[in-house]
């Protein structure tokens, strides 16, 4: 019996302890791993960015990034981005339209993929 709990044991899944972020100043210090991921992929997408553009080299492997790390003017750009898009959010699409459909804002509706946002001449 104490070898079958042993065996079975060996091959059940072990929950992953939950990671510590440090330096989060907009996201929520809770944040899941997933979720994280979420919205840096959606950053990505919306500047047509690599990691890179926001995270500075760690000091002691250049080929890694530091995560927690200010240097990048970048990043703190984007946590006063994403401050601004939700204050945007809060007053003016907070209601759902005619559909149901929560409309907000995000990096998209002005980036459109592009680092910096193009303004159209008409």
């Amino acid at each position: 019996m104490i070898a079958t709990v042993a065996i079975m044991s060996s091959f059940m899944s072990k929950q992953e302890p939950k990671p510590k972020y440090t330096n989060l100043k907009v996201l929520p210090k809770n944040i899941s791993k997933e979720e994280l991921d979420n919205v840096m992929d959606g950053f990505k997408a919306a500047l047509g960015v690599k990691c890179n553009f926001c995270h500075a080299p760690r000091k002691d492997d250049a080929k890694k990034l530091d995560f927690a790390s200010d240097e990048k003017q970048h990043k703190l750009i984007a946590r006063e981005m994403m401050k601004m898009t939700a204050k945007i959010n809060k007053k003016y699409f907070h209601r759902k339209d005619k559909e149901g459909k929560m409309t907000n804002i995000s990096c998209m509706s002005c980036h459109n993929g592009k680092e910096e946002p193009q303004t159209i001449k008409l």
